[in-house]
């Protein structure tokens, strides 16, 4: 079955908010300190605003298609402001040391609509300067636009003056001739005529003259004076705070994805199910995982972990499915543990149960595992029946504990490199599908053998069992991905805390001898095994020894039973 495929849905990057919320908290605290430290550190400024109604000076003309209505065009006014002329006059008014050019920098205008208002704005490092600034600013403006329109006033008075002047000199030469005329000549009438149009000009220019020459000049005045400042525009200290947290925001979640998709490591059982997109079945804690040769007992803690994953197990087998295979996504002993507790559990239903231990080892110590938990001899097993030294009847061993569970151990040192994909193989687990029950298939890692892929491939479900901190999300990817090739059915996977690897010294004392395994019509081993261990919760005497309850079962087993 083919695992669901990561998603860019909401809800993936949702769940990878969820598991790395921490880096985004973080990150939006140091934005927060951020924003706080840059406004403690950023110089304070402080503005200041005078308004001006502009009025008509006379002279101004607004442009044809102009934003703003009016005789006089208030964009044009705003950009004078700034100018230098006014910049001048301004640093006079405030006596400053700065330049015209350093004053005019400070200053900003504005216009709101449908208004004949500027609205000058100065800023400053301190209160008054920025008050005095915009009060000199206005200042300069008005007596800026005086100027200019006095001049244009002055400009036409003269211009005026200079044709009274003409006019006056044409009317005395006019009336100096009219004098010497012959009266009733055409000449006297034509002079006559003559003088009439002149003094009609002298008088109009003559009465505009006077009214220019009356007239008040005044470009404006300031409705709205400059205000001392309380508070600084800048820096702001909400802004930078609220920018500064929001931009670490954003990169906590940036690197929150970076980290979720860049993370290869598999911590808890939820990032199993969430980067891995893998159901677990089963998560066993410190408390419940197993030692390296434990059957967990039926009615404790981890025993029952192991009862819930035989239900969920026998729930998702189709109708016929018999063989499961239990693969690790890493080397070492998960798969072991997973798939004889499993098997354990399924046989106390009192279903007929075979347990093949096919993670071949290197040397006959190796092959311990299987034979310490269920107290059966450790060969021959699995490679010494594909070698074809032993019938399988041989092979199957009957755990003491638990009747109906049947053990095929690994057997000894592994020369049967190979055949894992062999024919013997294939006929062997057709012959035990035929007896009925289920068939557990202890397999090596997906990620140290292909061993793992072939024995899915015969396999009607596979598990996945996952050792946390030590087994990566691209093994678990890649265990996956080698199941969904060749077709088997993945229920999901097991999750436990990392192993410790069993020293020597801990190695159990022998306790449970064996009888000799009788072997007719072919080579038998050379060697039986046997194996046992110290009495649990016996700390003080390591010496004392008793029959250990290798199934895991003890009286409780013998109750269900």
């Amino acid at each position: 079955m083919e695992p669901p495929r990561p998603s860019s849905d909401l809800s993936h990057y949702l769940g990878a908010f969820r598991r790395h919320w921490w880096i985004a908290l973080v990150a939006t605290g140091a934005g927060l300190g951020g924003g706080a430290v840059l406004t403690q550190t950023m110089p304070k400024v402080y503005e200041s605003s005078a308004s001006v109604l502009v009025e008509s000076a006379g002279q101004d003309t607004n442009a044809e298609g102009g934003r703003t209505k009016g005789t006089v065009n208030l964009d044009t006014e705003a950009q004078l402001v700034g100018s230098g002329a006014v910049a001048v006059k301004a640093a006079t008014l405030l006596r400053s040391d700065l330049s015209p050019i350093e004053l005019a920098k400070s200053v900003s205008v504005q216009v709101p609509p449908n208004t004949t208002v500027l609205v000058i704005n100065f800023k400053a490092d301190d209160p008054r300067k920025a008050q005095a600034g915009s009060h000199a600013f206005a200042e300069a403006y008005l007596r800026n636009r005086e100027e200019t329109a006095r001049a244009q006033l002055d400009k036409r008075i003269k211009s005026l003056n200079l044709k009274v002047q003409q006019l006056t000199g044409m009317l005395t030469g006019i009336n100096a001739k009219l004098a010497v005329a012959p009266k009733g000549s055409p000449t006297e009438g034509n002079l006559q005529s003559l003088r009439n149009n002149s003094q009609n000009q002298l008088n109009s220019l003559t009465g505009r003259l006077n009214e220019l020459t009356t007239t008040m000049v005044g470009g404006g005045s300031i409705i709205s004076d400059s205000r001392l400042p309380e508070e600084p525009t800048s820096p702001n200290t909400w802004l930078n705070v609220g920018t500064g947290g929001m931009l670490g925001l954003l990169l906590g979640l940036g690197l929150a994805y970076l980290r979720e998709r860049f993370d290869r490591r598999l911590v808890k059982p939820g990032d199993v199910r969430d980067r891995g997109r893998v159901p677990v079945l089963a998560a066993l804690d410190e408390r419940t995982t197993p030692h390296f040769d434990d059957v967990l007992q039926p009615y404790g803690p981890g025993g029952r972990v192991f009862n819930r994953l035989r239900n969920e197990v026998l729930a998702s087998l189709d109708d016929g499915d018999q063989i499961i295979v239990v693969t690790g996504t890493s080397r070492g002993s998960a798969s072991t543990l997973v798939a004889a507790n499993l098997a354990a559990a399924l046989a106390r239903t009192g279903s007929d149960v075979v347990l093949i231990g096919a993670h071949l080892p290197d040397s006959v110590i190796d092959a311990a595992p299987l034979a310490r938990m269920f107290g059966i001899s450790a060969v021959p097993g699995l490679s010494d029946l594909l070698a074809g030294r032993v019938a399988l009847a041989r092979a199957l061993q009957r755990t003491p504990r638990i009747p109906s569970l049947r053990v095929i151990t690994t057997g000894g040192a592994a020369t049967a490199a190979g055949l894992m994909q062999s024919q013997r193989l294939r006929d062997t687990l057709q012959t035990l599908r035929k007896q009925g029950g289920y068939i557990i298939i202890e397999a090596p890692s997906t990620s140290s053998s292909a061993d793992a892929q072939s024995l899915a491939s015969l396999a009607d479900a596979a598990i996945l069992a996952v050792e946390l901190r030590r087994s990566g999300r691209p093994a678990l990817i890649d265990a996956t991905e080698q199941l969904r090739r060749v077709g088997t059915k993945l229920l999901g996977a097991v999750v436990m805390p990392r192993l410790t690897a069993l020293r020597p010294g801990e190695m159990a004392a022998p306790a449970v001898s064996l009888p000799p395994v009788l072997d007719t019509g072919a080579e038998s081993p050379t060697q039986q095994l046997s194996y046992a261990g110290r009495q649990r919760g016996q700390d003080d005497d390591p010496n004392a020894t008793s029959v250990i309850d290798l199934s895991g079962a003890g009286a409780a087993d013998g109750d269900e039973k």
